[in-house]
């Protein structure tokens, strides 16, 4: 039997097969989204939108890729409500098999040169499938994790899910690496279909894995008790509203600095530094897979000393690491720009990354958990990632250079570190007791 937090929950699910099913999932889902990240870099402006000037293809390419983001927030509301309502286990499901589809379609999708019109728009579509499944997928896989952990090992066992972005990212970015070697036309024609095709099989292995484990025992015993939320997210406003805000604003700028990091530095690279794009491609594969390991590093940290200063020590890294990243960049040196991009990812965003997913968590009750970390975390994607390539393109078209860029991410940091500050600290928080905004209004409500 598994005991969390000190109680005998009467499941047979141990801590190990959540985690596992929870990073194994996250994995397939990030997967999915990035190889469509990658493709909005290297090969959708050419096949999608041809007719455009390649500065105008380039853009119109990453704000198909921000369609995601802005849907990921409906995905949050809509899974984080009934993940509250009916369960975490049954969205996990949902979610992987809406992003699953959404990423094969894709692979067999016309280009603009056959279907005109209808192909970017059909892009769109699946674009915002993605955007909705992954929306409600981190909720449900991180509170999995964290309200199956003991207490002193909420941080440790909640990065797990944190660890299939970059695990994700090393699958995607590989398999782009490999198929992007193919000589001759064959990438464009059918090359960079491969990826998103793949996908079927990843997805019936998730399934599998998720369907074997159990309900969490924190939601388990609302349910029991039959007090859950009744309108899940207009009670996250009414008990949490300040958490929903520092969120949003300490995940934005960590947002920014990832994608800059991983996405625009692909364009940067091949584009503007006129450099081979498998270069860039490497570069994230490596710091990518070295980041598998130190996001359960720093956020085990985390369990020991508060969740707080690992991650206002992690923005403070990443917004002044984003001078000498670009820096190396410009030296044309593989090497260094292979060392720029394992800094910034498997150091500086490993610290953030790691943490967050227990801090969010703990930030709200049971009854709207879901709600509230889903929702907060997703809203900060639509001024954090989605904007964050597109606003790097036209700030380095506007000035000849990546200074810009540097100040935007660097002044996003700030704003991160201040909403940390704000916050409580969580990790010694009982995430079983009713904080006494729920308990009023368990009360109100009958």
């Amino acid at each position: 039997m598994e005991r969390v937090g000190g109680e005998d929950t009467g499941l047979p699910t141990s801590i190990r097969k959540v985690v596992v099913a929870s990073f194994i999932g996250t994995t397939i889902e990030w997967y999915d989204f990035f190889i469509y990240t990658t493709a909005a870099a290297l090969i959708f402006p050419q096949l999608f939108f041809p007719s455009f000037e390649p500065l105008a293809g380039t853009l119109a390419s990453f704000a198909t890729y921000a369609v995601g983001f802005l849907a990921r927030p409906l995905g949050g509301v809509i899974f984080g409500h009934y993940g509250d309502k009916v369960g975490r286990k049954a969205m996990l499901v949902t979610t992987l098999l809406i992003m699953g589809i959404a990423t094969f379609l894709v692979g067999l999708l016309p280009t603009y040169e056959t279907i005109g019109i209808w192909a970017p728009i059909l892009l769109v579509v699946l674009r915002l499938l993605q955007g909705l499944g992954l929306g409600g997928e981190w909720g449900g896989a991180v509170l999995m994790a964290v309200e199956h952990s003991p207490n002193d090992k909420r941080g440790l066992n909640g990065s797990w899910p944190q660890m299939g972005v970059p695990a994700g990212l090393v699958l995607g970015t590989g398999a782009f690496a490999a198929v992007s070697a193919i000589s001759g036309d064959a990438f464009v024609t059918w090359g960079w279909r491969v990826p998103f095709l793949l996908s079927i099989l990843l997805i019936a292995l998730g399934l599998y894995i998720r369907l074997a484990i159990y309900e969490s025992p924190a939601f388990s015993r609302v349910r029991e008790s039959g007090t859950e939320a009744r309108m899940p997210i207009v009670d996250v406003f009414r008990t949490y509203p300040k958490n929903v805000l520092l969120v949003v604003g300490s995940r934005i700028g960590i947002d920014v600095v990832f994608y800059i990091f991983a996405v625009y530095m692909l364009t940067y690279v091949s584009t503007n530094l006129g450099l081979p794009r498998n270069l860039g491609l490497i570069a994230v594969s490596i710091a990518a897979l070295i980041e598998i390991f130190t996001i359960p590093a720093f956020a085990s940290l985390s369990d020991k000393v508060g969740r707080r200063p690992v991650l206002m020590a992690g923005a403070a890294f990443l917004g002044l690491w984003i001078f000498p990243f670009f820096w190396l960049l410009d030296t044309r040196s593989s090497a260094l720009i292979i060392l720029a991009v394992i800094v910034g990812l498997s150091i500086g965003h490993a610290m953030v990354y790691g943490t967050q997913a227990s801090f969010y968590a703990e930030l709200f009750g049971t009854r709207v958990r879901y709600s509230g970390a889903s929702l907060g975390y997703q809203l900060a994607g639509i001024f954090g990632g989605a904007l964050a390539p597109i606003v790097a393109t036209a700030l380095y078209a506007a000035t000849g250079g990546p200074g810009l860029i540097g100040v935007y991410v660097a002044v996003l940091c700030l704003l991160s570190i201040v909403c940390v500050y704000l916050a409580d600290e969580t990790f010694r928080r009982d995430i079983y007791e009713d904080e006494p905004q729920e308990r009023q209004l368990i009360a109100e409500q009958g």
